[in-house]
């Protein structure tokens, strides 16, 4: 086996805090479980995982979080899995341990102004950060799928920033068109489909502005210092 047919990504269903975010404020976030419609969302991502596999086997790797490990459970795919793996650098973006909800709140406005991609959370990671550990999880996964006995097909199971930029270092996306993409939604999944030797997405993410793949910081809209 040289390479999966299809490489899936989910991000995981609504968890509380998508809900009540002053539960990091006291619950670890790793900790933090999927709501009733989180694994309700689950549920159907699991059915449509089902027919894009089509009876054959997949590899999962998952992160270490509560919320990502129930959404695996939540979407049955039974003896499909050839194997489950816990993969600690498909893990959501460090913004602190508990989380103060107004400081929080202050950063976020802080990493609009600056860019989701270079501000580093005074506790935490920058989305640059989250970017080379995703570039190392990368050479993982090309090791596991050189061996033979590999299964035909990848799922990571993960959040969604992680999903962004795992697209972003595997199509060479620039950082000008990284920041004009939107997070995909609870349980939302997008597929890299093998076409050949190459892949392409088969659901691109939503944008909020207009950005091409290409474009660099020489292409942003001029600041006015």
């Amino acid at each position: 086996m040289s390479a999966p047919g299809k490489i899936i990504m989910i991000r995981h269903g609504q968890s509380a805090a998508n809900l009540d975010q002053t539960l990091y404020n006291r619950i670890p976030d790793y900790r933090i479980p999927l709501t009733g419609l989180g694994k309700a969302q689950a549920a159907a991502a699991g059915e449509q995982i089902r027919r894009q596999l089509n009876g054959q086997k997949v590899c999962v790797y998952v992160s270490p979080y509560l919320r990502a490990y129930q959404t695996l459970e939540a979407m049955n795919l039974g003896d499909l899995v050839d194997r489950t793996i816990e993969e600690p650098r498909l893990r959501e973006q460090d913004w602190a341990n508990f989380q103060n909800p107004v400081e929080i709140a202050d950063q976020k406005e802080l990493r609009n102004a600056y860019g989701h991609f270079f501000y580093r959370f005074r506790e935490g990671e920058s989305g640059s950060d989250v970017y080379d550990r995703v570039s190392s999880l990368m050479e993982t996964l090309h090791r596991h799928w050189s061996k033979p006995d590999y299964a035909p097909n990848t799922l990571l199971v993960t959040h969604g920033l992680t999903m962004r930029l795992f697209c972003m270092r595997w199509f060479h996306w620039s950082v000008e068109y990284f920041e004009s993409l939107n997070n995909p939604g609870n349980a939302e999944i997008r597929t890299l489909v093998r076409d050949g030797a190459r892949y392409y997405l088969e659901k691109n993410f939503a944008q909020w502005t207009q950005a091409n793949p290409t474009d660099t910081v020489l292409d942003a809209p001029d600041h006015i210092w």
